[in-house]
């Protein structure tokens, strides 16, 4: 479903190189928006931009979110190119949890998980600001199920993205009427095919990682990034401080140990 109030303007998607961010990016572009994917990876930002130029208006650049002279660049040359900002989605995120027990967590690691996710949406969003507030636009920041439950040793990962969704409410009452801030937290989303041409072949899905999910299936980047277009379109525009799970409805699934048959 096409979203029209959307057509025309200008979004940002931080990490859109690979992954939920690349296929935000493509919804958006594909909605005539024009797009700026701010991205760390050079490879991956350049391969995405070559990529989807041919749907719309789209602009790399090189950002790193955890360091704010990067960031303020970003809005600089997204203002220089574009002129305005009406959408800010802050995805760029370390995609897989340090899995170390906290004994053995080191500060460092904490610190990268922490600033690349957390600090990384506050800086986009301040920095953002000021043009998202003439354009009485709309922030969508991205957490996941993990701020919700856990797997053992992954604290830095699900501190970083409950995080997210506490700034996400605190935003919306700061930035609010002017700027509508919402939150996706994705489950399993298989960005297999999102990722930059050099990655490793990753392992095929198997039948019982569709069927435990509720709704049949393991997520796609598509899912998310159509809940993204419709939270930036002025069709949602009485909806804020947010934060909506698309996860198949794994997080409402109980699960048991199975008892052991004699």
């Amino acid at each position: 479903m096409s979203v029209p109030s959307l057509k025309g303007k200008v979004g940002l998607v931080t990490g859109g190189g690979q992954g939920i961010g690349k296929g935000i990016a493509k919804r958006l572009l594909e909605e005539a928006m024009s797009v700026v994917i701010a991205e760390i990876d050079e490879e991956a930002g350049r391969e995405a931009e070559s990529q989807l130029k041919a749907i719309g208006p789209v602009l790399f650049v090189q950002t790193d979110v955890r360091d704010e002279a990067s960031v303020r660049n970003c809005a600089g040359l997204t203002l220089e190119r574009f002129g305005r900002i009406d959408a800010l989605v802050n995805n760029a995120g370390i995609a897989h949890a340090e899995q170390a027990p906290i004994e053995k967590l080191s500060l460092d690691d904490w610190n990268r998980m922490i600033s690349t996710h957390l600090t990384g949406c506050f800086l986009c969003s301040k920095h953002a600001c000021p043009e998202l507030r003439k354009a009485r636009g709309a922030i969508v920041n991205i957490a996941s199920t993990r701020a919700l439950q856990s797997e053992p040793n992954t604290e830095a990962y699900a501190a970083a993205k409950s995080g997210i969704m506490a700034l996400t409410h605190a935003l919306a009452i700061s930035l609010g009427p002017d700027v509508r801030v919402n939150c996706i937290a994705p489950g399993w989303i298989d960005v297999r095919a999102w990722k930059k041409g050099v990655q490793e072949p990753q392992p095929e899905l198997r039948l019982i990682d569709d069927a435990q999910h509720p709704a049949g299936r393991v997520g796609k980047p598509e899912d998310i990034a159509a809940l993204a277009a419709f939270l930036i379109s002025e069709e949602a525009g009485f909806i804020t401080g947010q934060t909506f799970i698309a996860d198949g409805g794994m997080t409402r699934r109980m699960f048991y140990a199975v008892p052991a048959v004699n």
